[in-house]
């Protein structure tokens, strides 16, 4: 596994809770690490914090404001959720905009939370994985869901070398005591009751500081630049078992002790995390609940006077806590973690010089047109790839295909579309089952897995125009219609992995017909194919421009785009008028003729789908691309004309 090694770090938000543990770890391992630290100091913000990195060469401290004054607290983002905007998702840009500006940026990691998935089932026993729907349920993760997409446009747009993680709870020493763990430990230190809101069965899981601490190093040193990982727990609690614990810690009795209060807002009932991710990077929990408890619990009693006056925070529902030389702030998450204290990131910057993209393709297909034509694009963009060398079908070789190349991205090219044509599918249905369905979900599964996006290139040929679809209507097949043409067993596996891909949301599936490219000697080219027919039907047909939507395709990864997509160019264009540009540019003495669908039916074994796909979708989001004719005209017929 491939070791990054930074020079220069910069965190921002240092002097809170867990950027504080992260920023004394590095100073104290890594002496040949330069740690800038920046906080703006406000109320759950301590200098003390990072008194064991003081002394240190390597250690600097600077007071600023990166124009955000993160709350981290879900209940105020109710009542002022305006504030969380500009500070969750302004202050993110800003520093992104001033990474993208110096152009030095070798690892920008992003510090998010485990609520932009929302709440997660009761009876789930799976947790969410970092390929999982972002769902949030109130204003303050929807603010860092909002952060996360900006970061994930610098990387893509930009090719700033992000990393996001999402996190559990954390408690330990240091910890502001509005948060649950230790405003308890205060609670029961003088000897007052435990409040805790609603019926207390609120599941949530915490993390020891010093475990989370070390997630952060390793994500820093191993982490894949462009993945997201999640640094969770899959021991959970409810929050009475919380109280109960720490009651027993101080040796009273939690029935006497604990007091049930009225349930604040929007109150999620459980989060729940996949964390193999980071495990497989070789990260563990190994603090225990006991150890961790025990821990947190000897510190906050030597330490009983480190937040000063903190009675506000201690209230059930507190509201109005003001500190010191601090902004107002409203209180209220008694169990959120502080996972974004002071807008929290960490930057690593070296000097200027090093371009590298951050993507790194794994391509299915080699042997075959698209996929051919897919890393030759790669060369030419600079964007590092290889072939897979594995059998889609065989679990194993592409998880050892992935674990070796380690990408960003995978482009499923790879299946069976017949030999010479579709009708060798009728007569092989088993090798074009295991190939087009068995190793496409196969694919799409490990790639769910490993967090991967994959770019599936399936096809268009599974509607056939109808009444609703008439020829010549101009009405198209959209992405959310189901497929009506099972006239070739080549397009019925095709529309059978279509629908059960819709279940995994890491793949974009691309529609592709009737390709065609500017090498007219390639035999897979529509152009090439019907030039050298005898005969052809002459229908108007959606179709793809290989040399402008590949590249699109490319782009598309980079987005992170998801779904079923219709890949063609807009609108359609008939046999006959691709001929006549084919004489007209190409061959002036060319002729054809033309028979119908029934006479074609005599010397074809399967019937071959005619649609019109709607393009709407694709031309929302690249309204550049050109429509088929014009299309074909520059890629096509105007590179390939014989003066």
């Amino acid at each position: 596994m491939a070791t990054y090694k930074p020079k220069n770090i910069l965190i921002t938000g240092a002097a809170g809770f867990i950027a504080s543990h992260v920023a004394n770890r590095l100073v104290r391992t890594y002496p040949h690490y330069k740690i800038v630290v920046l906080d703006k100091l406000d109320y759950c913000s301590n200098l003390k914090n990072l008194n064991p990195s003081k002394s240190s060469p390597n250690f600097k401290f600077v007071k600023g404001d990166i124009a955000s004054d993160d709350l981290t607290h879900v209940d105020n983002s109710f009542g002022n959720s305006f504030e969380f905007t500009k500070n969750n998702i302004y202050g993110t840009h800003v520093l992104l905009e001033a990474c993208k500006v110096t152009g030095q940026i070798r690892r920008f990691i992003h510090v998010s939370t485990d609520e932009v998935y929302g709440e997660t089932d009761e009876d789930a026993s799976v947790g969410n994985h970092e390929a999982s729907q972002l769902l949030p349920t109130n204003p303050y993760s929807a603010t860092k869901a909002g952060a996360e997409m900006l970061v994930m446009a610098y990387g893509r747009s930009y090719g700033l070398p992000v990393i996001t993680t999402r996190g559990n709870n954390v408690y330990g020493p240091n910890q502001f005591p509005e948060k649950l763990i230790p405003k308890f430990m205060l609670l029961a230190m003088n000897g007052k009751p435990l409040p805790i809101h609603g019926d207390g069965s609120n599941v949530r899981s915490y993390l020891y500081c010093e475990d989370v601490a070390e997630a952060f190093e390793v994500v820093l040193h191993k982490g894949e630049v462009n993945h997201v990982y999640n640094i969770g727990t899959t021991r959970e609690r409810r929050v009475i078992d919380v109280a109960n614990d720490i009651s027993k810690l101080f040796g009273t009795d939690p029935d006497s002790t604990i007091q049930f209060v009225e349930n604040r807002p929007f109150n999620d009932q459980r989060y729940f995390l996949d964390d193999q991710k980071l495990k497989k990077l070789g990260w563990s929990e190994l603090t225990t609940w006991e150890e961790g408890l025990r821990k947190t619990m000897e510190w906050y009693t030597e330490n009983p006077d480190w937040w000063g006056d903190v009675t506000g925070a201690l209230l059930p529902h507190p509201r109005m806590l003001m500190m010191p030389g601090d902004r107002l702030c409203d209180n209220c998450d008694d169990d959120h973690k502080d996972v974004a204290d002071g807008n929290q990131t960490f930057t690593v910057v070296t000097p200027s010089g090093d371009n590298k993209t951050p993507f790194k393709f794994l391509i299915y297909g080699k042997t075959g047109w698209l996929g051919g034509l897919l890393g030759k694009l790669c060369e030419k963009q600079g964007i590092p790839y290889e072939y897979g060398k594995g059998r889609l079908e065989d679990r194993a070789s592409v998880m050892a295909d992935i674990r070796s190349v380690k990408p960003t991205h995978v482009f499923n090219a790879a299946g069976v579309t017949g030999r010479p044509n579709v009708d060798w599918c009728e007569s092989h249905k088993t090798e074009t089952i295991r190939a087009n369905v068995a190793g496409t979900l196969t694919l799409a599964d490990v790639c769910r897995e490993n967090g991967l996006l994959m770019m599936n290139f399936a096809t268009g040929c599974i509607f056939e125009y109808d009444a609703a679809h008439p020829e010549g209507s101009g009405i198209g097949f959209k992405e959310e219609d189901k497929p009506n043409f099972t006239g070739s067993f080549y397009s019925k596996t095709k529309a059978m992995v279509e629908e059960l891909l819709r279940e995994y949301d890491n793949v974009c599936t691309l529609r592709v017909r009737m390709p065609i490219s500017s090498d007219l000697n390639n035999p897979r080219n529509f152009i090439t194919k019907i030039s050298r027919y005898n005969k052809v039907v002459n229908i108007p047909n959606s179709m793809t421009i290989l040399d402008e939507l590949l590249p699109i395709s490319i782009e598309m990864a980079k987005r992170n785009l998801r779904g079923v997509w219709n890949f063609t160019n807009p609108g359609v264009v008939s046999h006959n008028e691709i001929l006549e540009m084919y004489k007209s540019y190409i061959e002036p003495s060319f002729k054809w003729s033309n028979f119908t669908l029934e006479e074609q039916a005599k010397v074809i074994v399967a019937p071959r789908s005619n649609n019109e796909m709607d393009g709407a979708k694709l031309s929302k989001e690249f309204p550049e691309m050109l429509p088929i004719k014009e299309s074909l005209i520059k890629y096509v017929f105007e590179p390939n004309k014989r003066t």
